[in-house]
């Protein structure tokens, strides 16, 4: 329906909307999950229907966690671990390999991978020897389809030539830089001094060995960070050009990541400052020739990514936005969190727990969460609204949305989005606030309240 908009400002906008929001890789979110416990019998029952259902026709993803950094870069709020003593590699490569051998004890045919992702910490880490050992023993008993995307993040000071050699030989053709910003008042604070010459290096190598997608990693909304120093981050980030760019909001959440309790409030961009330093930046990506892709990424008009939006095909999950859809996502590795379209699973979250929880011969289950009925339909939605900023529903299926329309008046009305009884259209004014509208069909977050710091900020 349309409704009457009441003109409202961008700093009104920024004040009522800038809220703790989930970023909706999942639905349910992770703290939103059921408390009873997920026990692993099924666990693994889930697992093999999403197998059997769904292997031969598409094929299963693969989500490794690699969690040790040399350096603490003090704004990340993942799930790390920091030394310089590589002697941990080979024991969680181990660990790894044993978790990877459950799985495949369930399957009653070879695993067809259509998307594996090392993801960290940094995966770069590893030597080249123990990259190699590692994946080659993980894809020996699986077959790789013709289309597979393989990919990689990497920090350009703890990445060499070696390593993205042997990654490219085992199928790897995407990376995924990370850059955060080219200041160095940004980079001392954060704690990552990373130069230009180095980032460029890894850029040159890959492409020189055959790398075909190369994705850039910005946030906006850093301590101490201004339009300058965004403006400065991104024209340099022109010179190298990669396929993709995901321009992130800084996501502050001390009370998850002490690190982040190295600089105060007072040195983060007021809300205002902040979206202005991501209008500054889309509108210099768009003019380079960038184009919006589902929420803070963008890409060439020639990538993947961006033909998947057109075609009404991209997807989000764990890993992020992604141009193919699997039901079965497995991930390896502490923290790593599976999917198989009807339940989720979070691994342990701490090295030595992981790896001890592994050698008793069991998954290493945290957490779960069986998805219901309602859940799985919300979740549909969602990802709809997430990937493509529209979505529809039959009659049937309006008892779920009553609430939701009721929460979407107030965006309405402020000219974010258009709905009816039976659909939802993201406007384009509303596209900064993806998460806000989401949030509106969120039955289990309105059933449960945090009362405690639970997400970062929505804008």
């Amino acid at each position: 329906m349309k409704t009457a908009v009441t003109p409202v400002t961008p700093a009104d906008l920024l004040a009522k909307y800038d809220v703790p929001s989930p970023r909706y890789t999942s639905y349910p979110t992770v703290p939103f999950w059921d408390e009873k416990p997920l026990t692993e019998a099924r666990w693994k029952l889930h697992v093999q229907q999403a197998f059997r259902k769904t292997n031969r026709k598409d094929g299963i993803s693969l989500y490794l966690h690699l969690p040790f950094c040399e350096k603490l870069c003090t704004y990340c709020g993942c799930n790390k671990r920091i030394t310089k003593n590589h002697g941990v590699e080979e024991p969680y490569m181990v660990a790894l390999l044993q978790e990877w051998e459950q799985y495949l004890a369930l399957f009653d045919e070879k695993p067809r991978i259509t998307e594996l992702h090392l993801g960290g910490g940094t995966p770069t880490f590893f030597s080249a020897q123990n990259l190699k050992t590692m994946l080659e023993k993980l894809l020996e008993k699986t077959e790789v389809t013709p289309d597979a995307a393989f990919s990689v993040e990497v920090h350009p000071n703890a990445t060499n030539a070696e390593q993205l050699q042997v990654l490219y030989d085992l199928g790897f053709r995407r990376l995924s830089v990370g850059i955060q910003d080219f200041d160095p008042r940004v980079q001392f604070v954060i704690n990552r001094i990373q130069t230009f010459a180095k980032t460029k290096e890894i850029f040159d190598v890959a492409r020189a060995i055959g790398y075909t997608s190369i994705n850039g990693d910005i946030i906006y909304g850093l301590p101490l960070q201004t339009a300058d120093s965004v403006r400065h981050t991104i024209e340099k980030v022109k010179e190298l050009r990669p396929e993709r760019i995901a321009f992130y909001s800084y996501a502050h959440v001390p009370w998850k990541s002490k690190a982040q309790r190295r600089y105060s409030d007072e040195d983060l961009p007021a809300p205002e400052v902040k979206r202005g330093l991501y209008e500054l930046g889309r509108t210099m990506l768009e003019d380079a020739g960038y184009i919006e892709t589902g929420m803070d990424h963008f890409a060439l008009p020639e990538d993947e990514l961006c033909i998947a939006t057109d075609n009404g095909k991209l997807h989000r999950n764990f890993m992020g936005y992604t141009a193919r859809h699997t039901e079965l996502l497995i991930g390896l590795g502490a923290s790593s969190i599976s999917d198989t379209g009807t339940a989720f699973m979070q691994n342990v979250k701490e090295v030595e727990a992981y790896e001890a929880a592994v050698h008793t011969g069991h998954l290493p289950i945290l957490k779960g969460h069986e998805l219901t009925g309602e859940d799985m339909l919300l979740r549909t939605h969602i990802q709809n609204l997430m990937c493509r900023d529209y979505t529809s529903w039959s009659e049937d299926e309006l008892p779920y949305f009553v609430d939701a329309l009721v929460r979407l008046q107030p965006l309405a009305e402020d000219g974010l989005v258009d709905y009816s009884n039976h659909d939802i259209q993201v406007l384009p004014a509303g596209k900064p606030f993806l998460r806000n509208i989401a949030m509106c069909l969120d039955a289990r977050l309105w059933a449960s309240q945090p009362t405690t710091p639970v997400f970062s900020k929505s804008v």
